[in-house]
């Protein structure tokens, strides 16, 4: 997916309009309507604003690199689990697993109904 559709696809799930992602990025609406249409790409500068107002990593935005599919509370939890010790670390995958498990199972018998 390229920025121009990224950028729509986040905006409309955070329910906002151009002028609210404007408000909150410091970049103006109509550059924010030219990156949605594809008609301009957003500078490093532009692209950093409207990542951080959409509270999301660079790599989130242009759906690119290692942390391409997480958002920036995603990143710092996983930074965060990297920094505990193997006992603890164990133990967060061991609830984190079962919390899988258990999705994985409702939506299968949601899917089955």
């Amino acid at each position: 997916m390229n920025i121009s559709k990224r950028i729509a696809e986040i905006r409309k799930e955070k329910d906002w309009s151009q002028t609210d992602l404007a408000n909150e990025s410091g970049v103006s609406r109509e550059m924010i309507g030219k990156y949605e249409r594809g008609e301009a790409s957003p500078s490093i500068e532009a692209a950093k604003k409207i990542a951080d107002a959409f509270g999301v990593s660079l790599d989130y935005l242009v759906g690119e690199g290692s942390n391409a599919a997480f958002d920036k509370a995603t990143v710092k939890r996983l930074q965060d689990v990297q920094k505990l010790s193997t006992e603890e670390k164990a133990h967060v995958y061991a609830m984190l697993d079962a919390f899988l498990l258990k999705a994985n199972i409702q939506n299968k018998l949601a899917v089955s109904k």
